[in-house]
């Protein structure tokens, strides 16, 4: 029996390539940037409770303050999503047979993830929460059905669309290969997911600004749709992406930066034949490119991933995209 605080973490995470396939059966890789966490304290107590952070306090300064902190966190805080997440983990021990003890806690949580730019902010806190109450209830659940759970709690309970990429990176941590196949997604609800070495990686930097911050939801919006409805654009789309991603993987082991690079651009260059990209995104895109980095969204837009040569090439990237507000980092992959 615990007496006893839980602390669990969860990071932030980037996708090199193949990002969007991962919700349309396709391929991806993806790499967790330890620089920003979600963090959970989970202790005993004598009733459940889930505790508010600064995100889910409804009180503001004034009206402009109310419009700016929306914009920037969006209309949701931590608290629906825990929820979200117990429910799904009872049912899951009903399903499997399992008997959670009656003991109460009191959860804690809070993040330093930059809030609705594509870097896993929502996921994280289901993740570091899992893992507190993976070891309160004392359950060994293999990490695929880790990533498993943790979507279906947006995507089943809370009815978020979303695909299954942020998910598995940050439960397998590292640099990760995934494969969503469509026949092992459908008859077990989970791909082939490989961990690469992360020395394998050339020199890469993440950059980001909150004044992007619109959502996932936003980003995604009527894809899914067309994919559905078999517009062939998108469905082609989609299975180029994945080919990025399976032929990323061949030159990160063969060593081959040059054609790596070339994917990263392509990567996001398909994405303007499909979506509707932004201003402010296309100009960071544009300004990494015009030191020599490569470039791709990280995730849904607000933040971009690539490849520079050396430090000079970097100190140059730090400097053009700082005049435009956005911060530029080399990502902490292992711990």
């Amino acid at each position: 029996m615990y007496t006893s605080a839980i602390e669990t973490y969860a990071y932030a995470r980037a996708g090199l390539l193949g990002n969007p396939s991962d919700g349309y059966y396709g391929k991806t890789i993806s790499f967790i940037v330890r620089n920003f966490r979600a963090r959970v304290v989970l202790y005993p107590s004598a009733r459940l409770e889930i505790r508010p952070a600064k995100a889910d306090m409804p009180v503001f300064e004034n009206l402009d303050d109310l419009y700016e902190i929306t914009r920037w966190r969006g209309y949701y805080g931590g608290i629906r999503i825990i929820q979200a997440l117990l429910v799904r983990l009872i049912e899951y021990a009903k399903e499997g047979g399992i008997q959670l003890h009656d003991r109460n806690f009191t959860l804690e949580y809070e993040s330093t993830i930059p809030l609705r730019l594509g870097m896993g902010g929502s996921s994280a806190i289901i993740t570091a929460a899992l893992r507190a109450l993976m070891e309160f209830y004392r359950l060994d659940i293999p990490k695929e059905i880790q990533a498993k759970l943790i979507l279906e709690t947006e995507t089943r309970e809370l009815n978020v669309s979303a695909g299954p990429q942020d998910r598995v990176i940050q439960v397998y941590e590292g640099l990760v290969y995934m494969d969503f196949d469509r026949q092992l997604m459908d008859s077990r609800g989970y791909g082939d997911y490989q961990a690469l070495d992360p020395a394998l990686l050339p020199n890469i930097y993440v950059a980001y600004r909150t004044s992007l911050s619109e959502g996932t939801e936003v980003f995604h919006n009527n894809v899914r749709g067309r994919w559905n409805a078999g517009e062939s654009a998108v469905v082609d789309a989609m299975r180029t992406w994945a080919g990025y991603a399976q032929e990323g993987r061949e030159a990160l082991v063969n060593g081959d930066t040059k054609r790596l690079g070339e994917l990263i651009n392509a990567n996001f260059d398909l994405r303007t034949t499909i979506y509707q990209i932004g201003e402010g995104n296309l100009e960071m895109i544009r300004r990494s490119r015009a030191v020599g980095a490569t470039s791709n969204f990280a995730g849904s837009g607000g933040a971009i991933v690539g490849a520079y040569e050396d430090e000079e090439m970097f100190s140059r990237l730090q400097k053009v995209l700082a005049e435009v507000g956005v911060n530029v980092l080399k990502p902490r992959i292992l711990p």
